[in-house]
Parts: C-alpha cells; structure tokens; sequence
C-alpha cells in the first residue's frame, strides 16, 4: 500500500499536488454553496475567488516586475487559492476590497518578506494579518466545515505523507488538541463531543497539512520542525488577544515561521562552480568552491538558489544531496540525475560557464549514520539515491573510522552504477541488483550481484544477518516504499529513510 502511494505520489511536484488539492476544494465550496450547504452565498464565494486570487498575482507581479525578477505561476496561483479559503467571503466591495489587499500583501511579501529568496512567512498568512492589522478584512477560516472536513482531512493526509512531516504533524495535533479539549471538557462538553466541534470548526488540519508543509518556511532538522509545529499549535490553541487584535490561526503562523527562521541558518552559502563530471550516462556530479567553508554533516542536503531564464513550474531553488565529506573545505559536491526531460533548474546547472556563482540558501536534513560506530549498517540505495551515502563513506574514510557496512545498490543498467571505482577503493562491500539483460558487469572484490531486484529471499540470502543491521534508504519514493515493504516482509521492522521530495 505505501509502495504504491509512494510511487503515485511521487511522479508530481508538490506545487502541482498541492494546487490540484485546492483546486479540488475550490470547487467542493463551490458546489456547496450552489446547494445550500454553506452559510455563504454563490455570489460571496465566487468574489472572494476572483480577488483572493486576483490580488495574489497582482501583487506577485507587481513586485516582480519592480525587482526585475520572474514569478512563479503556480506559486501565486497556491497562495491566492490558500487567501480564498481564509478570508471570510463577502460579495460587497468594501468586503471584496479587503480580500484584494489581503491577496496582494500575500503576493507582495514573497519578495518583499524574503531572505536570499526563502521566505520568512507564509504568503498566504501575511496577506491575512496584514489585512487584520489594516482593517480592511478578517480570516474567517471557513474552509473548517463539516462538509468540507473530509476532503481537506485527505488532502492533509497527502502533503503531509508527500514531505514526510508525519512526525511534524504528530507533535502539533497532540499540543493543539490537547490544549483545546481540555478547554472545552473544562467548560462542560463531553470529549467526544469537544473533538468534534474542533475538528469541524477550528481550522487545524487546513493549517496543518497546506499551510505548514510550505518547504521554504520550515527549519532546516526535524526537532527544529517539532518545535516549530508546538509553538504554532499554543499560539493557536490558547486563543489569546493582545488589545484589538485576537491571535487567530493566521498570528499563530507567522509567529511560528519567524521562530522558524531563526532557527535556520540565515547565512547564504556562496560558491562558484569549478567542473563537474559524468558519473553515468543519466548522472552528472557538480564540484563547487565556496567562499567559506561550508558546515554540514555527512548525509545532508543543501538546496540550491539559481535564477534563470525560463524558469519551468519548478522554480529556481532546488534541494540536492551533498556528495562531498565535512571535511572538504575547498569544495562542495552535488550528485544528481541529468535527463533530456528534466526541469529548467537542472538544465541551467548543467550548462553553467567555469566560475558561475550560485548561492546555497539552505543546509539540513537528519539522515545521519548512528552515532556509535559498533551499530552494523545496511545502506539501500536506488539509482542516484547513492549520493547522501557516498558522503557518509568518504567521510567514515577521512576519519580512519571502521564501521560494518553493506551497501545495496539498485540500478536500472549496469551503466549507472555511480561511483563504482570509488566505492571500490574505500573496500564498501555492495550487494548489487542489476537486470540481467544490460549485461553482467564485471565486480570489484566484495561486490556481489543478487538478481534484477531485491526480494526478502535473495536479501537475507546475500545479507543473512540483514535483521541485526540498521536499514537506510536513500532513493525516489516509489522505490523507498517498495525496498521498506521488502525489508519488513525479511523481518526488519523500521527503516530510515531519505526520499527526494520534488518540490
């Protein structure tokens, strides 16, 4: 099941999956309010449509063009989608006006409340407290209906699920919940009653899953993401007011994306590009000088900021795994796939001229080797999925460290099999799975070949103490949700995991 969502999942964006989301949702209110089965009328919805995201792409524009820089089509079209199911509808022009502004400083703040193109808010947020501060309009959240619960409950779900922020999600649900239940039993409701109530009419799980899940203002480590997750949840759960203003939902975000902020690294990473060179026929490996030494620890990604000409739906920042050790200070190594198809990003990186600078916006990720070296290792990598290991190897290799390691290596032709000489020199033991009709490499010493691809049988054959080793996947995600569904039936139970996100 999570193999097949995995691989679902995984052939989109999560622009185009979130904004096909709230498209969905967009229509369900409109078909809702044309039944009668929302307190506002088809007219109320349909305006506050047309501003909310009108004054987005206004505001997007407008800032773009003075910047000089390119917006984001389907970014203004997510924010402007997230203004409308927040702002409290209205069909007059002073109701209407207030969600155009709201819109517009939602649009605005993506250039003009952003660092080394990151930003510090949610757009979507800001746009609302802006026009709370104003005066012009109010954040009704009234996307948090019984009718609408179901459908935005599953699309919370898939974000969620997408980003891997489970354990995010986890951690907000219990505070926020927790917080508000006991308000309400305190208060002479029943718990069964007091969840429902929260659940149809406090906007949580709307927050949650599309609000939260925005990439570009979360922390960089999954405590961080934790922390960030329970300040907005009591901010949001303790309903509080300072003077006029009451801390809704909206306050509760922005509050939390700015501690967010500050927990993050604030610092752009500057480098120029050197060279690169070929790993395989569809993976190239990228080598860049930075002005300062970068800190990072082995396993960790960095995403990348390059404006281009041309820019595709997938914007110009992207997230690529560092393939160099820590202790590499003149350079930093990316690993990643090359195809004709591949986003505007990828193919701008590739043809960058010697001495290009580029700017890394962001260095994080957990996926680290444990601690304690006596722990026995089983890395599972599919295709380029190899790089966040080739940095653990190269830095285990640069501190004289001897660790018990066996590396699956799944790959699509014997062609691709990267690093194949390095890995050979640092003595990794590889259990390879290759199909057969690409041919039968020749293998180093130590390396093993175990068929097309990995099944329990022929895993705990070729690794027979497989269940006493820690697991960790690197790769796309319908191949981490096929290896995790194999692992489990050999008999190992958690997995760790490190799965290319697409945004």
């Amino acid at each position: 099941m999570t193999a097949a969502l995995d691989g679902l999942l995984g052939r989109l964006t999560m622009y185009r999956l979130t904004l096909a989301l709230l498209l969905v949702l967009t229509v369900e209110a409109l078909v809702l309010s044309v039944a009668g089965l929302l307190a506002f009328t088809p007219a109320e919805i349909g305006g506050t449509l047309v501003a909310a995201v009108g004054g987005t792409i206004i505001g997007t524009r407008v800032m773009a063009l003075i910047l000089r820089l390119r917006p984001h089509g389907d970014s203004s079209v997510i924010t402007g989608l997230i203004v409308f199911l927040i702002m409290f509808p209205s069909s007059t022009s002073a109701g209407l006006g207030g969600i155009l502004v709201a819109g517009a400083a939602a649009g605005a703040s993506k250039f003009l409340l952003a660092v080394r193109g990151r930003h510090v808010v949610n757009p979507a947020a800001a746009g609302a407290v802006v026009a709370t501060l104003l005066g012009v309009g109010t954040a009704g959240w009234w996307v948090a209906n019984a009718y609408m619960l179901p459908v935005v409950a599953v699309g919370a779900f898939l974000l969620l699920y997408r980003t891997r922020k489970l354990a995010m999600a986890a951690v907000f649900l219990v505070v926020a919940l927790g917080i508000l239940l006991v308000g309400l039993v305190q208060g002479g409701m029943t718990a069964i009653a007091g969840l429902q109530l929260v659940l149809t009419s406090y906007p949580v799980l709307f927050l949650l899953g599309f609000m939260m899940t925005e990439p570009l203002t979360l922390p960089p480590l999954r405590w961080q993401q934790g922390l960030f997750a329970a300040i907005v949840a009591v901010v949001l759960a303790a309903q509080v007011s300072i003077g006029p203003v009451f801390l809704g939902p909206e306050f509760a975000l922005v509050i939390g994306n700015v501690v967010a902020f500050l927990m993050g690294q604030r610092r752009g990473v500057r480098m120029s590009f050197t060279g690169s060179r070929q790993l395989t026929p569809t993976s190239t490996e990228l080598v860049f000088e930075p002005a300062k030494p970068v800190r990072f620890r082995a396993g960790q990604y960095m995403e990348l900021s390059m404006p281009h000409r041309g820019a595709d739906s997938r914007g110009s920042r992207r997230i690529f795994s560092i393939t160099s050790a820590p202790q590499q200070s003149d350079a930093v190594t990316f690993g990643l796939r090359t195809t004709e198809s591949g986003s505007s990003f990828k193919k701008a990186l590739l043809a960058l001229p010697r001495n290009a600078r580029v700017t890394g916006t962001l260095v994080g990720g957990d996926f680290h080797l444990p601690r304690d070296p006596a722990v026995p290792l089983l890395l599972a990598a599919g295709g380029i999925g190899v790089t966040p290991f080739i940095s653990q190897l190269r830095d285990i290799d640069l501190r004289g460290e001897s660790r018990d390691i066996v590396l699956v290596y799944v790959v699509r032709s014997a062609a691709e099999i990267a690093f194949r000489d390095e890995l050979a020199a640092l003595g990794t033991r590889v259990v390879l799975y290759v199909p057969p009709e690409s041919g039968a490499p020749s293998l180093p010493a130590g390396w093993s070949s175990a068929g097309r691809e990995p099944h329990a049988d022929d895993l705990l054959a070729a690794v027979p103490d497989l269940k006493e080793r820690t697991v960790l996947v690197s790769g796309s995600p319908s191949f981490i949700g096929q290896f995790r569904s194999t692992v489990r039936a050999a008999g190992v139970p958690r997995v760790r995991t490190d799965a290319f996100l697409g945004y």
